[in-house]
């Protein structure tokens, strides 16, 4: 049994989509449960790229292509897995802030957020503050990532916080930051949650501390 679900994991990493539906599909068939074949098959697979895209030994296209056989692989295990009562380990909220139209950044959050069982509702790029207000009301996330790729629109995300203290739903809810010109600092002075420098670690920081919260 472990002998197929190392083989999805390692096509997975090669990012051979084909392959890791057939093999999906042949593991289904041979009694392994989804949950195994998520977690032992498709998850152990994106950690490998995780950390190696965290050790430069990947890079951006790679990680996105087996980010596609991740999904690919998914979607076949999205019926058995609500059968079973799988839930992620939680929800987060996924945004570039109002006036960044960069999304390659983000859409490596997503993907390695959902690569640790993390669901994501991407609001996309361009994100204004109210936005996030009004999608966290919706659907009561436990973690709001901002991301901004711009000197000009870092200051957005205090905007956003300040939004969320407005509101009263700052303590609610952990809010993430990241992006090539934010810091460990700046996320203290505009008090946010988290800060990771990039998605692999964005992504296990998140993990934890959904694990923390729910705990």
């Amino acid at each position: 049994m472990s002998e197929i679900l190392n083989q999805i994991s390692g096509e997975l990493q090669k990012g051979k989509a084909k392959i890791v539906k057939e093999l999906v599909t042949q593991a289904l068939s041979q009694g392994v449960s989804a949950k195994e074949i998520l977690e032992q098959g498709l998850l152990a697979g994106m950690d490998i790229i995780a950390v190696k895209f965290k050790n430069n030994e990947v890079y951006v296209p790679e990680v996105l292509i087996a980010a596609r056989a991740m999904n690919a692989g998914s979607e076949i295990l999205k019926p058995h897995l609500a059968e079973s009562g799988a839930k992620p380990i939680g929800k987060a909220l996924l945004g570039t802030v109002k006036g960044d139209l960069h999304d390659i950044g983000k859409n490596l959050v997503r993907m390695m957020f959902e690569g640790k069982g993390i669901e994501v509702i991407d609001l996309g790029v361009d994100v204004p503050p109210e936005k996030f207000i009004e999608e966290q009301k919706k659907h009561n996330a436990d973690i709001v990532a901002l991301s901004a790729l711009l000197t000009t629109t870092m200051g957005e995300m205090k905007t956003v916080i300040d939004a969320f203290t407005a509101e009263g739903m700052r303590d609610k809810v952990i809010i993430m930051i990241g992006g090539a010109p934010v810091t460990e600092s700046f996320r203290a002075d505009i008090g946010a949650d988290i800060y990771t420098a990039d998605a692999a670690s964005a992504a296990e920081a998140a993990k934890q501390a959904i694990l923390k919260k729910s705990a």
